[in-house]
């Protein structure tokens, strides 16, 4: 998902004391945050820019995920490193809402909004349609067939699977481009009887 986006480069030996949080307005599980730890600590590292220190994870008390950071250590909090570590995210594609937060070597709390894409969460009814929709219907397809749709205007990001609900999380640079997108097979789809969609970037 976050991969393959920027040319390999030779590494940059690491030097790295400055510290800076990434804070995610995005609903991504650990795992899918890991990955793009891994992809932004192979980019940072090979620009000379700094690395990946940590990260965690912020729910909802229903236990959805509300939002996500990335703790970094970068070479220093210059505007040009700033400047390019923002380049970087906007590039990669982050959600809208997302903010670099750090502190100056004057002990000013600073925060930089970075993130240019929309989200769309779809709320699955898990538990009040017939029990032949749960036994013949494939979510994997469903969602196959939501990426179809999208094709270049959003991709499937995380999702989260609750007690009566299962939330598919999809991010792209419009919100309405994506809902004009699927708004029919939402209709349609026995799956998504009952659905909500709502914007979460």
């Amino acid at each position: 998902m976050f991969k393959n986006l920027f040319k390999k480069e030779a590494p940059v030996p690491a030097g790295y004391d400055f510290p800076i949080t990434l804070h995610l307005n995005a609903r991504f599980q650990p795992k899918h945050r890991h990955e793009l730890e891994d992809a932004l600590e192979e980019i940072f590292s090979q620009r000379g820019l700094g690395e990946v220190t940590g990260g965690g994870t912020l729910q909802l008390p229903s236990g959805e995920i509300k939002s996500c950071d990335i703790e970094l250590c970068l070479k220093d909090d210059q505007p040009e490193t700033i400047e390019a570590i923002t380049h970087i995210l906007d590039k990669i594609g982050i959600a809208k809402g997302s903010k670099l937060i750090w502190q100056t070597t004057e002990d000013t709390d600073r925060e930089q909004p970075v993130g240019r894409l929309e989200g769309l969460a779809l709320y699955l009814n898990g538990t009040d349609l017939p029990k032949e929709v749960y036994q013949t219907c494939d979510i994997n397809q469903l969602i196959e067939q939501i990426e179809n749709l999208l094709d270049t205007n959003g991709s499937l990001y995380s999702w989260w699977e609750g007690p009566e609900q299962t939330a598919l999380y999809f991010y792209g640079a419009s919100y309405g481009a994506m809902l004009a997108a699927i708004e029919q097979l939402l209709q349609e789809h026995p799956l998504c009887e009952k659905c909500i969609t709502n914007q979460i970037a």
